[in-house]
């Protein structure tokens, strides 16, 4: 049998459009499995790490944090896995650094904790939507305590419940704001708190609002609408559930000023950014940006994610457009996200 070779799109410099070429074919190492991708999916992320080289650890690199395809060989004592199951993976390249652990590749190392078994009636297109937004959800819900995101910049730490597979789930008496529910990490958001019994009140676009419904928002404002802050403020106070904060998933200069405004009307509480936070927070506010890969997320992985999947409880939202089928449409996908996409996540096909 001839050994396969792997490929991989990589990044030689900051700013330069990535390059198709051979990449040495990767190994599985305790704890980690080896995925042959059928599709990898692009996130905001990304576009940074391709413009500026933000946490790159080594050049050239291979980046890229969604995989979906078969597992090709597991690694010692590897038991959740064995070769040929369909999974879905999120990547450690962030804190890594090895190539071998980015996903932009035909063939990518994903450590076992960070993988589920993708069930058979979801395409790989679709499931591959899910990882880096679920570990996101799970960093920016369920961290207790405050870690590092970038120097200066803390991690938030809401120290919210784990989803649970039980439906309804068990009201946690707690509510929550997400800013930008129509967006990957945004709807994910709403999904897991919604899966942990958390009471959701969302802000998207109009065209949005229904979705971010379908994610399990109990109510969603237009971000355009003039008593947006007096909306969302109501909402909350209606819900009758504590007050825990806002995930702002969009985190620009734009959204910080509602984000301030709504946390100041209802008495202070944690503001947790996809990325860096302002600086003028109040003092009865805790500013932080989540950082995706944590170890908090290891239950969700190994309880949550494949039964959920098979419930539909867990949906592969938001839908996959499919950019092209090869490594070459990597930068083609990352100049699409860069124009701004909606309701909708870039996925190549491999």
């Amino acid at each position: 049998m001839s050994v396969p070779k792997n490929q991989a799109a990589w990044l030689t410099k900051a700013g330069r459009p990535l390059e198709v070429g051979e990449a040495p074919m990767p190994t599985a190492g305790p704890g980690e499995i080896v995925v042959k991708n059928a599709a990898v999916a692009i996130n905001p992320l990304d576009c940074h790490m391709l413009d500026v080289g933000v946490f790159v650890k080594q050049w050239p690199s291979i980046f890229g944090c969604d995989v979906a395809g078969e597992v090709y060989e597991v690694g010692p004592g590897e038991k959740k896995f064995k070769k040929g199951d369909r999974v879905i993976g999120h990547t450690v390249n962030l804190v890594s650094g090895r190539p071998q652990d980015g996903g932009y590749a035909l063939y990518t190392v994903v450590q076992s904790a960070k993988a589920a078994i993708l069930p058979g009636h979801i395409s790989y297109t679709d499931g591959v939507v899910v990882p880096f937004a679920l570990e996101g959800a799970v960093c920016a819900l369920s961290l207790k305590v405050p870690g590092v995101a970038l120097p200066g910049v803390a991690t938030p730490a809401l120290a919210l419940p784990y989803p649970s597979l039980q439906v309804p789930a068990p009201d946690a008496g707690k509510a929550v704001v997400v800013y930008g529910g129509s967006s990957s990490i945004g709807s994910m958001v709403t999904q897991v708190a919604h899966a942990a019994g958390i009471t959701v009140i969302a802000i998207a676009g109009a065209r949005n609002l229904q979705f971010s419904k379908d994610c399990g928002a109990t109510e969603v404002f237009d971000y355009k609408d003039a008593q947006l802050v007096q909306k969302v403020v109501q909402s909350v106070r209606s819900s009758g559930k504590e007050f825990v904060g806002i995930f702002d998933a969009i985190a620009t200069e734009e959204t910080f000023p509602h984000d301030k405004a709504i946390l100041a009307e209802l008495g202070g509480g944690h503001l947790a950014c996809s990325h860096p936070p302002p600086t003028d927070v109040a003092e009865n506010v805790t500013a932080g940006m989540i950082f995706a890969v944590n170890d908090i997320a290891t239950p969700v992985w190994a309880d949550f994610v494949t039964p959920a999947l098979e419930a539909g409880q867990l949906k592969c939202l938001p839908p996959p457009t499919i950019v092209g089928k090869g490594l070459e449409f990597v930068q083609t996908a990352l100049e699409k996200s860069k124009a701004g996409v909606s309701a909708t996540k870039l996925v190549v096909e491999l």
